[in-house]
This record gives structure tokens, C-alpha cells and sequence, in this order.
């Protein structure tokens, strides 16, 4: 099994719960996914099974779009509806004061990461040492929010919640992100809702959930799946004859009239297969992460059966003459 599943991750079950439902659900043998979501975000969260999980890692650079509900008045140990409540303060504050504070996090900004992440420090999480009652020295890092954009507020909700769109680099939390705008609001605040609805060229509206999913059948499941180049889609191709495209597998450099490129996306040309990742420096191609024969064997026998199937379901479906 071979392939990146866009999974709508549910409410309430972490990251690799979620994962391992999927791979269970998709007999898949070799799984990841390229960032973790919390357990009370949903949203966008691309597994990769078999060979795609070689450039998950890639995918983890990729810059996410996100929808908060942010709580004002109160503010929690976790900084979002999980955590106990630390203080509550009256809520008051005027649309103009609302947009200052947003153009004040916008751009470059430092943070420092809440304890409440999967930050390692010594080999342990961070939350781990939380739930010991143990607060660690974070070194602050600098994140990017290209835009914060407030949507419609939640009904009946007045000026005690806003409802914010955060198109942000990796890497930002957004639970900081929201502690620190009640700060400046004067009034404090955490996240009641969470939900990714972006991450690099993928959205939420790419997704599948995992209801959606278990009710399908093998070969429904299986179309579900993009191809492992999906998450390069940046990456300029390069295709290579068949003598070349076995050199190169190898691990070969190869020589050609290619521009200097830091990031290249190398094919075979019959049949039309992705061999890996290189980069090009002075004509050479040099090999960066390879799939092996086994890999590519089997993404196209998984294609090949794939329209297979669909082929068959289509003469089935197919009217009577």
C-alpha cells in the first residue's frame, strides 16, 4: 500500500490513533503522518503509507491554515478548554482595539512553546513533564502569521468569544497564539475549538473522514489514496530514459542540460513512474532519497488494479445495449 490519505481527524482522538484506524482500515503495513494535531483539533491531517513516507518529513515544512474559537475571560493551564481554569477577568474591549491586536501578531513573531506540546526536551515531551507538575526553560522561536482574519462570532456568544482564521508558517502554536491575543485584549483567553483547514497545497475540503472511510469498500478505500508525488508538487520533474532511470536507482549521479535546482522530482519515462528526490548542481543529478525496484513495483501494480476495478465497476454500471 502505497499512497497519502487525506484524513479529517475527528474530534477527541490524537493524531496516531487516528492513524492507526486508517491503517487498519487500508491493510497497510508501513504508516505516518506529517504533523501532529491535538486530540481536540480536527481538521486536515495527511497520512503516508508504504513508500510515500519517505517525504513525509518534507510535508512537515509546509506553511497551515487554521479556524479557532478563542474564549476570552478565562485563562487556562493548557490554554485551551482542557486545561483547569488559572483566572477569569471581565471581557472589555472596542472593534478597533480587536484589529490593533491582531496587526500586532501579524508578520514575524517569537514564541515560546506551551509546556503542553509534544516539544521534546532530554527525550521527553514537554507535556510530560506538565503532568508531573515540572516547567522546563523553552527557548523562544520565531514563527511567520502571513494573516489573522476574524470570521463570524459564535451566536450568543457577544464579546466573550471570537471566532479567527491564522494562515501561519510551521512550527507556530496556536494555543500560544491565542493566550497571548487575550493578553493584549487585557482580559485573558484559551481555545474552545480548533481545526486545521489547511496544510501546504492541501485543504479540508480534500478530506475524508474516518466514518466515511470504514463505510466504503477495499477498492473505494484505495482510490481515496493520491500518489506519493503528491507531496512534492513544488518539485521540478526530470524524467530519465530507462538506462539512466537504473543508474540512477543505484544511486548514481547522472549528467545532463539541467539548470541548477534544489529540489527535483526524478521519473522514469516507460512506464511513467517516480523514482525519488534529487537536487541538479553544475549538470549533475544527484540522488537525494530513492524509492527501491520493490516500491515502484508495487505503486504500479496498485494503479494497474486500481483501474482494474474501476474499469470493471463502470461495465457493470454500464446500461444494457
Amino acid at each position: 500500500m502505497h499512497g497519502v490519505l487525506l484524513l479529517d481527524k475527528p474530534l477527541g482522538l490524537s493524531s496516531n490513533q487516528a492513524l492507526q484506524r486508517a491503517k487498519w482500515l487500508l491493510r497497510a503495513d508501513k504508516a505516518g503522518h506529517t504533523g501532529t494535531l491535538d486530540p481536540l483539533a480536527t481538521g486536515v491531517l495527511p497520512l503516508c503509507f508504504g513508500a510515500a513516507t519517505k517525504f513525509s518529513q518534507m510535508h512537515l515544512e509546509a506553511d497551515k491554515g487554521y479556524e479557532t474559537t478563542l474564549r476570552l475571560g478565562i485563562k487556562t493551564s493548557t490554554a485551551d478548554a482542557e486545561g483547569e481554569v488559572l483566572s477569569e477577568r471581565p471581557v472589555d474591549y472596542s472593534p478597533e482595539l480587536l484589529e490593533a491586536v491582531l496587526q500586532r501578531f501579524t508578520g514575524h513573531i517569537s514564541q515560546i512553546p506551551p509546556m503542553h506540546s509534544a516539544l521534546k526536551k532530554d527525550g521527553k515531551a514537554l507535556y510530560e513533564y506538565a503532568r508531573a507538575g515540572i516547567e522546563v526553560e523553552r527557548q523562544a522561536r520565531d514563527v511567520v502569521i502571513y494573516a489573522i482574519k476574524q470570521l463570524q462570532s459564535p451566536a450568543n456568544t457577544a464579546h466573550t468569544a471570537i471566532n479567527l482564521r491564522v494562515d501561519c508558517s510551521k512550527g507556530t502554536y496556536i494555543r500560544t497564539l491565542g493566550e497571548d491575543i487575550g493578553e493584549a485584549l487585557g482580559c485573558g483567553a484559551h481555545l474552545s475549538a480548533l481545526r486545521r483547514v489547511r496544510t501546504g497545497n492541501f485543504d479540508a475540503g480534500q478530506c475524508i473522514s474516518l466514518d466515511a472511510l470504514e463505510a466504503m469498500s477495499e477498492d473505494e478505500r484505495l482510490a481515496c489514496l493520491l500518489p506519493v508525488e503528491a507531496l512534492i508538487p513544488a518539485f521540478v520533474p526530470v524524467t530519465l530514459d530507462s538506462d539512466n532511470a537504473a543508474r540512477f536507482l543505484t544511486g548514481m549521479r547522472r549528467r545532463g542540460a539541467w539548470a541548477d535546482e534544489a529540489h527535483v522530482a526524478v521519473y522514469a519515462a516507460s512506464p511513467k513512474a517516480l523514482l525519488g528526490t534529487a537536487h541538479v548542481k553544475g549538470g549533475e543529478l544527484i540522488p537525494v532519497r530513492l524509492l527501491s525496484p520493490l516500491e515502484i513495483s508495487e505503486t504500479l501494480g496498485q494503479q494497474m488494479a486500481l483501474e482494474q476495478s474501476l474499469k470493471q465497476s463502470n461495465a457493470t454500471l454500464a446500461p444494457a445495449a
